[in-house]
């Protein structure tokens, strides 16, 4: 009987716990200081965009973007480099010459026996011109340069010197059949230009008085002997030009002959242009 009763209390306390329902909302938790209880908003759907309107036959499509054309704007340059210059761009000037180192240099010619004269400044502008030239009508005594040519002292001086100490010598050896040389036939002194007669580029030295181009010498017999190539000539005119193209650079800063390029193969070209640490340049 007992244990009848112990079943049925233990069966009515099932029933109790099966019909109990929770609370529909539980406590709240405790606000933290500088909270609200206010709720959360709930999340906004994002609007749906309005349809475009339909454009109408009037209304022209925006062109659609390609890259960038800058082909009919003019391209930036920079400064041209000397070697792009012309003449007139270079905007050069004449050289000033010492009185003292002119008169001493007029001194030495007369001494070799150098037939000159003094002529007025040359000024052609761009540069071009020489401040106290000179003209030159014999080389040397009974050497006659021809023609007469315009170019500053020392250039006067480096070509007696030259004819006397190199040239003379090596022809009495290597044509001693023609006699003396009496007129060394020159293709150009001054003249105002860029090098080698070019549109642009470094100014000849011709422009400023100080280089000459000897083409050929005559002698009192025979043909004239020209400057021309004669690497491979075993002749002695082949020796005497080389001879003298390299005895050239003992009086001159720069001698260029028929072996240096194609525009120096009817002559030589002799210049006094002075260098930084006193370098000659021969070829």
């Amino acid at each position: 009987m007992k244990n009848i009763i112990v079943i049925l209390v233990a069966l009515g306390c099932i029933g109790l716990l099966t019909g109990a329902r929770l609370p529909p909302e539980g406590p709240l938790p405790a606000v933290r200081p500088g909270q609200s209880n206010t709720a959360a908003p709930t999340p906004q759907r994002p609007p749906i965009p309005e349809p475009k309107p339909e454009r109408g036959d009037a209304e022209t499509p925006p062109a659609k973007q390609g890259p960038a054309d800058f082909s009919n704007q003019p391209e930036k340059q920079g400064p041209k480099l000397p070697s792009q210059q012309t003449l007139e761009e270079q905007h050069l000037t004449i050289a000033a010459e010492s009185d003292a180192e002119h008169s001493e240099c007029e001194r030495e010619l007369q001494v070799l026996g150098v037939v000159f004269k003094d002529i007025s400044r040359i000024d052609d502008g761009n540069g071009c011109g020489i401040d106290k030239p000179i003209e030159v009508s014999e080389a040397l005594p009974g050497i006659k340069l021809k023609p007469e040519a315009v170019f500053r002292c020392p250039v006067a001086l480096a070509l007696a010197r030259w004819m006397k100490e190199s040239v003379i010598p090596a022809a009495s050896v290597a044509a001693k059949d023609q006699g003396r040389i009496v007129a060394v036939n020159q293709a150009s002194s001054y003249i105002c230009r860029l090098r080698n007669g070019a549109q642009t580029g470094k100014v000849s030295e011709h422009a400023r008085g100080n280089a000459i181009d000897i083409a050929s010498f005559s002698f009192e017999k025979g043909k004239d002997v020209a400057v021309q190539p004669r690497r491979e000539d075993s002749t002695l005119i082949g020796a005497f030009q080389r001879t003298i193209s390299a005895a050239g650079c003992l009086y001159f800063k720069t001698v260029l002959d028929p072996e240096s390029d194609a525009a120096h193969e009817t002559h030589f070209h002799l210049d006094v242009l002075e260098r930084t640490g006193g370098y000659r340049y021969c070829h």
